[in-house]
């Protein structure tokens, strides 16, 4: 009985030694990204110039130009995956994906279920509504009361709830959410809600897409962060990897080149 025990003993020593050596030499993300060769990035291509499809069926837009420059820059291959804006922070939670790119803002709120590469842009937000109506505006205030639109998942939807929802001046059933930016734009020419607020650059380009909308504000104040990459909460090696490459792009001026060829101010 006494040898059995030892027996015992030893095995369990050395399954919790064999454990152990697991945990604590278990591949960090960034190793992980290197040994695949591939970048895996998650994005909703409905918000040009940031990203979008063109008729060829490429990801394009700053963002793309982005994190293919990134990936790059890393010695691997980037490959894009389109998906709604709502489910991207998810994705990367689980990590179907190593980063986001979407022109997301990187909040408070948000950085409690990821991180947050350094920004590398800062926005506008702006209000649109269809040139056949009559709406003035001088403050986002001015928006209380409408039905107002906004891509699900987003800060200016968060910005709606605590500003006009939960203050009591607009309806719940105001509210209008979507998944995809060009199908609030429909529903905004056709008279079904008043207002969409999203940001600047986009709602610039919705315009100019869509000749019965217009511009009826733009604004910083519903803008909480600057627009980051989002990658898996407690990746510290890839995170300074990342952010070792944006502040890279940074110097180089290649952000404001790229930006500039975007139309993003």
């Amino acid at each position: 009985m006494k040898r059995l025990n030892m027996i015992w003993t030893a095995t369990a020593i050395f399954v919790f030694v064999l454990t152990g050596w697991s945990l604590g030499f278990a591949a960090d993300h960034l190793s992980v990204i290197k040994e695949r060769g591939k970048l895996i990035v998650g994005t909703s291509a409905d918000y040009p110039p940031y990203e979008s499809v063109d008729p060829s069926g490429k990801f394009v837009g700053f963002d793309m130009d982005l994190v293919r420059e990134v990936g790059k820059r890393m010695g691997v291959d980037v490959e894009i995956k389109d998906m709604g804006f709502d489910t991207l922070i998810a994705a990367v939670q689980n990590k179907k994906i190593d980063l986001v790119a979407a022109a997301m803002q990187g909040t408070a709120e948000r950085d409690k279920t990821v991180d947050f590469s350094i920004p590398y842009n800062f926005v506008q937000d702006a209000f649109v509504t269809s040139t056949k109506a009559d709406i003035k505006m001088s403050s986002p205030k001015d928006a209380a009361g409408k039905k107002i639109g906004t891509q699900t998942g987003t800060i200016q939807e968060s910005w709606i709830r605590k500003n006009l929802i939960e203050t009591g001046l607009t309806p719940e059933d105001h509210l209008f959410q979507y998944e995809r930016v060009d199908n609030a734009g429909l529903d905004l020419a056709a008279g079904r809600i008043d207002l969409l607020l999203i940001q600047a650059k986009p709602a610039k380009d919705l315009v100019g897409k869509m000749k019965n909308l217009k511009i009826a504000l733009v604004t910083t104040d519903t803008v909480l962060a600057g627009q980051c990459l989002a990658l898996p909460e407690g990746e510290t090696q890839l995170k300074a990897e990342i952010d070792r490459v944006i502040e890279e792009l940074k110097k180089e001026g290649w952000i404001e080149k790229t930006k500039k060829a975007h139309g993003i101010d």
